[in-house]
């Protein structure tokens, strides 16, 4: 089944790639930063970030962090934007031996609160942007040792201090906090932190490639996001087949200095993360894009110097063609315009291609995979509408229920198996026993059909997930939450197409008070939901349709949903 997927690769295209030259994340990294010590490795507001500097602020932080006394393995949360000291940070952690785990800095209390907790992190580094939405919660979670930046910490002197002073008087975009000292909690400014690391050294990482190196946090069934356990191993061979699979279009650069990559999806995500960990391996540069919504900057940012690779879900393409700017870009150097996190639709990529003259490659993956798992060659000129083919050393198997392969042309679910496949889902051991086939395949939730030629298609959702903008949803969380909202008897939420983000939430709502009304729900869920996750549509019934067991059938729902009553 796999060699016809592999008959079809571009030329130059290995079939397989190996970890093991690698004995860890820390030994890519070092090696990196002694190559490429001098070349730019990121520009974020004009102001350049080099390798040199990425290695000595990674090594400074990371020894900081040891000095704290943190256990080998300990989980270090990540919650900041698309901003210089996201990578510095991340190196740190994986160069000091200690495991990332990534938090989308949108999350409300209650998410964050779950995330800290069920990852069991001792320490944060966080933009001060968000720490009151830390302050909430702190006390009820594990964490011992905070470090707080600003924005403009790391965007040099006098003009770092004004973006900083610009952020928090002229904006107001930093809420009043303060964070409790109590049980021997410590509050560390970043550049303090930076400072008392640079006069310790960093001992040496003992980390394997069977080590934890990512908690990359999830949609769960019980409602509740479970972390995938992604080990060094698996980022260092999803690094691996990133590059393998881009070779064709790097290529085309010849010096891989000059290229730059466009990071406007967050780098928590394992789409940009991935991207972020290519750069650093290839010693290519990377544009941060802080706030990507503000389309107007965007628009700016990629008319200041040529760019080659952009990945973006297919929401971001959208609004980028819709901007009346957007004609005035140069995509002349353009070679890889990467689609993923959500379906692509075929009439975006069409407007993209003939805007741009750069194909839209459509791509699949999960966190659980380390973003890409398979995709269409980047050599292709037109829109498969199939997610391609098998990267690199992954297996791909189209199975029932029992596990069993189907033939080529019937449909099952998507399931997948090589070197970037996570190890299970952390401390789940019911969840990462059903994720897996007795063979040894993930089990993905996505139904999907093989051709002969070993291109995959998606069909459906096995599960009752929500894709909205690249984002997974899941109903059973949105389901506890408004169930909450005073007035209202039980709910199922669902998803229904959306031009813009693939999908977006409905919910059906049953109210015990019929004063309720659509407005006070969405106001409960901006308290309890990040934005992502708000329902877009609320409608009340006076009962939802359920099997006989009691269990709400959200199929019918959709079913009712698309047929418009």
């Amino acid at each position: 089944m796999q060699t016809s997927a592999r008959q079809h690769y571009p030329a130059g295209v290995p079939h397989e790639i190996d970890p093991e030259q690698y004995r860890s994340l820390s030994h890519m990294f070092d090696e990196a930063f002694g190559r490429y010590a001098e070349r730019p490795f990121s520009v974020c507001m004009e102001r350049w970030m080099s390798y040199g500097e990425l290695d000595a602020q990674s090594k400074a932080l990371g020894a900081w962090l040891q000095s704290r006394g943190l256990e080998p393995g300990a989980r270090v949360a990540i919650m900041l934007p698309n901003i210089p000291q996201f990578a510095v940070t991340m190196c740190a952690v994986l160069r000091a031996g200690y495991t990332c785990v990534n938090v989308n800095p949108l999350y409300t209390a209650r998410e964050l609160e779950h995330q800290l907790k069920d990852s069991g992190a001792t320490a944060i580094v966080i933009l001060e942007n968000f720490a009151s939405t830390l302050e909430q919660v702190i006390e009820k979670t594990p964490i011992k040792h905070v470090v707080i930046t600003a924005m403009g910490d790391l965007l040099g002197g006098l003009y770092g201090s004004w973006i900083t002073l610009a952020v928090r008087h002229l904006k107001k975009m930093v809420p009043p906090f303060k964070l409790p000292l109590s049980d021997g909690r410590t509050v560390t400014p970043f550049s303090q932190a930076l400072g008392e690391g640079r006069g310790r050294t960093l001992a040496a990482d003992k980390s394997t490639l069977d080590s934890i190196a990512f908690l990359q946090y999830t949609g769960g069934t019980t409602g509740l996001s479970k972390g995938a356990v992604l080990t060094h191993r698996n980022i260092v061979a999803a690094t691996l087949q990133a590059e393998a699979w881009f070779t064709p279009a790097l290529a085309r650069a010849g010096d891989l200095a000059k290229v730059n990559s466009i990071a406007a999806l967050p780098l928590y995500h394992i789409f940009a993360l991935t991207l972020c960990l290519l750069v650093i391996r290839q010693g290519s540069h990377m544009t941060l894009v802080p706030n990507p919504r503000d389309f107007d900057k965007f628009i700016a940012v990629l008319k200041k110097r040529p760019f080659h690779m952009l990945p973006a879900v297919n929401t971001l393409f959208n609004a980028l063609l819709m901007h009346p700017e957007f004609k005035t870009i140069d995509f002349s150097t353009l070679f890889v315009s990467q689609a993923g996190g959500m379906a692509a639709s075929e009439g975006t990529a069409k407007r993209w291609f003939e805007a741009t003259g750069c194909p839209m490659i459509e791509g699949w993956g999960m966190s659980e995979t380390c973003a890409i798992g398979t995709n269409n060659p980047v050599s292709n000129t037109k829109f498969t509408g199939t997610i391609g083919l098998p990267l690199p050393s992954i297996e791909i198997a189209i199975k029932d229920d029992e596990g069993n392969s189907m033939p080529i042309g019937e449909s099952g679910e998507l399931c997948i198996k090589g070197p970037n496949v996570m190890k299970g889902y952390y401390n789940q051991p019911a969840e990462t026993a059903a994720a897996f086939t007795p063979d040894g395949f993930m089990r993905t939730g996505d139904v999907a059909v093989m051709q002969e030629d070993g291109y995959s298609r998606i069909v459906d959702r096995k599960k009752d997930m929500i894709l909205v903008s690249g984002f997974n949803v899941f109903p059973n969380e949105l389901e506890n939450v408004i169930s909450l909202c005073p007035g209202v008897v039980e709910c199922a939420a669902i998803g229904v197409p959306d031009e813009k983000q693939g999908e977006a939430i409905k919910v059906f709502v049953v109210r015990r008070d019929p004063s309720l009304t659509e407005e006070a729900v969405l106001q409960y869920c901006n308290g309890q939901l990040t934005g992502y996750k708000r329902p877009r549509h609320i409608e009340f019934r006076d009962a939802l349709p359920k099997t006989n067991v009691g269990k709400i059938l959200r199929r019918e729902l959709r079913t009712a949903a698309s047929a418009g009553h």
